[in-house]
């Protein structure tokens, strides 16, 4: 090995290690807040109420559980060079994935149909569109991970971008009145997660990686989006149909 080759191997061993700590760092950050913003509803429901929690919102806390935990896990094995491992849990990720998003995406029609908006919030059809926009944004940020998943350096920021672009409804339920400010509130907090993607790009890249930028460009894109459509005829009809299914 040659006097030059000895720094770069190095270097490249420590940018790694960055690497590992900072995604391990943002899976510890978004399993704290969905702790946080479940917990009173779900995590600890038993201290709060003695109301029992019907079977499909269970099953939604179970999936969203899973899927944070295994965003942890899945992070955790790359730190550990168990590459190989990551990549066979990686298959039962996808499934799980689509779970999620049947799952989301049914609880949130059923939830309109029996009437459920936020106090103070829009009416129910029109509420839909924000669960409903976060499913489809997570589905296309993971369908792309999946597609990249050859391509590590962008596998990881997408499927990181994904789990992100979920963190409205926990965010929303933290006991500091998020809920009731509305919108703007919960969705400028969850944007918060973007901040450091894009730090860590620029610290260690010089620039922002084009998997961090157009995704997280989806995330903020799609908010105002859901707001301006969420209102319109258009919009309502289709709801009013999926909820009449």
């Amino acid at each position: 090995m040659t006097a030059t080759a000895v720094p770069a191997l190095t270097a490249r061993s420590a940018s790694r290690r960055r690497e590992h700590v900072f995604y391990l760092g943002m899976a510890l950050a978004v399993i704290l807040v969905v702790f946080a913003g479940f917990a009173r509803t779900y995590y600890l429901r038993p201290w709060f109420t003695a109301d029992a929690l019907r079977p499909l919102l269970h099953l939604h806390g179970v999936v969203f559980t899973a899927w944070v935990v295994l965003l942890l896990g899945q992070v955790t094995l790359v730190a550990g060079g168990r590459v190989g491992v990551h990549r066979r849990l990686g298959v039962a990720g996808m499934a799980l994935a689509s779970v999620l998003v049947l799952v989301g995406a049914t609880t949130a029609i059923i939830r309109a149909k029996e009437g459920f908006a936020p106090p103070g919030g829009p009416p129910p059809l029109v509420f839909l569109i924000i669960p409903f926009a976060d499913m489809v944004v997570f589905a296309a940020l993971v369908g792309a991970g999946f597609a990249f998943r050859r391509r590590g350096d962008t596998h990881k920021r997408l499927m990181v971008l994904a789990t992100i672009s979920l963190l409205a409804a926990p965010i929303a339920r933290l006991p500091f009145g998020v809920m009731e400010a509305g919108p703007p509130a919960f969705f400028g907090l969850t944007d918060l997660f973007l901040v450091p993607m894009l730090v860590f790009d620029l610290v260690t890249r010089g620039r922002i990686h084009p998997a961090t930028g157009w995704g997280a460009l989806a995330i903020v894109a799609s908010q105002p989006l859901r707001l301006i459509l969420g209102g319109t005829s258009a919009w309502l009809a289709f709801a009013g149909w999926m909820a009449r299914g």
